[in-house]
């Protein structure tokens, strides 16, 4: 069964909780007020105790890092010894913070389903966890600090992914597949996977809860994005949006309208601009994100099924909204 099917018994997707949706806006660039309310808290803490699990896919995957690689968590199947070649995912952080550990769960599913994901930063989220983060809050003038990581830094993933294929010694050395590189991106991070879905080697991009800022301003300091990004896509792309209460519901809507030389998917769930990022094993959001790197990069059939049709898997959930172009 494909990942999003599994889903079909829970169409009542569990929002990110209303109380986060503060700090998160100021991930996509509006500074939030105040710094986060005691709900935000006790729903982050939660989610700081929730544990690892190896996700749903065949692979049982596990979180780690790397002396060849510093300033980047790893995610990858535990066992990576032997079995069918790997994929490439590097992943953009939310508020392009330095928490690589951040979207932990839903990057664990996905290498479940044989994947190397590449997320920069350190490991600042979950139990046990050597550092914690500081959420990037206004100074006095309502400015929010620089962005922590770049997306040279999220490419600098695909650089070492590909090396560590060539290289003797290398625990990866032949088990990547060169032609399965992918980016992807959480708020602040889509445009990260933006800047870096320009590069030839990227084969499949998703952006998650975000787009080019729809008026044409640059509020996130560190980041210079414009809608000429959208020109220089050279593959399938996806959106995956949380409905007209995700702040970054304008700029991705936006972004979708003006796309028309690759085709191109926008998937509205009514979450939030969380999504499930907070949810076991990713909930939704990387279940569809799986099918979605399943058909572009491996051609499953079954994946596409997903987007693919009148009847499409995502076509019929309810709540749930899909558009396309160049799919069907």
């Amino acid at each position: 069964m494909v990942p999003i099917a599994r889903h079909f018994a829970r169409l009542a997707v569990t929002a990110f909780l209303a109380s986060a949706a503060l700090p998160l806006a100021a991930q996509q660039g509006a500074p939030a007020a105040t710094g986060p309310d005691a709900a935000y808290v006790a729903a982050r803490a939660a989610y700081n105790a929730m544990p690892n699990g190896p996700g749903t896919g065949a692979f049982p995957a596990v979180m780690t890092t790397d002396a060849t690689l510093p300033g980047h968590v790893i995610y990858r199947p535990a066992s990576i010894a032997a079995g069918p070649p790997l994929g490439v995912l590097v992943w953009g952080n939310g508020g392009c913070m330095a928490d690589g550990a951040s979207a932990r769960l839903h990057l664990l599913e996905i290498a479940s389903h044989g994947y190397v994901v590449i997320a920069p930063g350190a490991v600042m989220s979950g139990p046990g966890a050597p550092a914690q983060r500081a959420e990037r809050r206004p100074d006095a003038a309502g400015q929010l600090p620089p962005v922590a990581t770049t997306s040279a830094d999220v490419l600098a993933g695909v650089d070492w992914a590909l090396a560590e294929n060539q290289r003797a010694g290398s625990a990866l050395k032949g088990r990547i597949d060169p032609a399965l590189v992918a980016v992807a991106g959480h708020s602040c991070g889509g445009l990260q996977a933006l800047q870096v879905a320009t590069d030839p080697r990227i084969k499949a991009v998703i952006v998650h809860n975000s787009g080019v800022f729809a008026d044409g301003t640059n509020p996130i300091r560190g980041m210079t994005v414009t809608k000429d990004l959208l020109l220089k896509l050279h593959t399938p792309v996806l959106y995956v949006l949380g409905g007209p209460s995700d702040v970054a519901f304008p700029n991705g809507t936006d972004d979708f309208k003006r796309i028309a030389h690759v085709p191109a998917a926008l998937v509205q769930l009514p979450v939030g601009h969380g999504g499930t990022f907070f949810t076991a094993n990713g909930g939704a959001v990387a279940a569809l994100s799986v099918d979605w790197l399943e058909w572009q990069l491996r051609a499953d059939k079954s994946a596409a099924r997903s987007f693919k049709g009148a009847n499409c898997r995502l076509c019929v959930v309810p709540t749930w909204t899909i558009e396309r172009k160049g799919i069907d």
